[in-house]
């Protein structure tokens, strides 16, 4: 099942998109035509173009075709960043398998009164004693 696109994602499609027809109309070409030097439709071109989205793939034909692939791949260099740059003489693993001990923006809450030792569950109820009267 596909989720709804999420805002950031929505905003991020319509500028990247705006920014490939800016690029197009700077080089005084159609949509037609770079379509056809990118080997798609005219219609993947419009809906890159309007934040409609399509395939990644198809996004880079047209980058290409408007020249601008190399920078695409330069914005998405990790070793671009201060973190890639911070990180470059580490040994990066070649996969990152997730935790089998939660985390704790993973954990589920538990039911109030339940302890398993983990500081992100509630805390123990603590039962008041009834004090037992000595007999007269």
């Amino acid at each position: 099942m596909r989720t709804p696109t999420p805002l950031p994602v929505r905003r991020a499609l319509g500028t990247i998109g705006s920014q490939l027809a800016t690029w197009r109309r700077l080089r005084g070409l159609t949509a037609a035509q770079i379509a056809d030097r990118a080997g798609v439709s005219r219609g993947t071109v419009v809906a890159l173009e309007t934040g409609r989205g399509a395939s990644l793939e198809n996004m880079l034909r047209v980058a290409r075709a408007l020249g601008v692939l190399d920078i695409l791949e330069r914005a998405a260099d990790p070793f671009e960043t201060d973190l890639g740059r911070a990180r470059a003489d580490e040994d990066l693993p070649r996969r990152v398998r997730a935790s089998r001990r939660p985390t704790p923006a993973t954990v589920t809450p538990r039911e109030p009164g339940v302890q398993d030792g983990s500081p992100h569950t509630a805390p123990r109820r603590v039962r008041a004693r009834a004090t037992r009267r000595a007999p007269a």
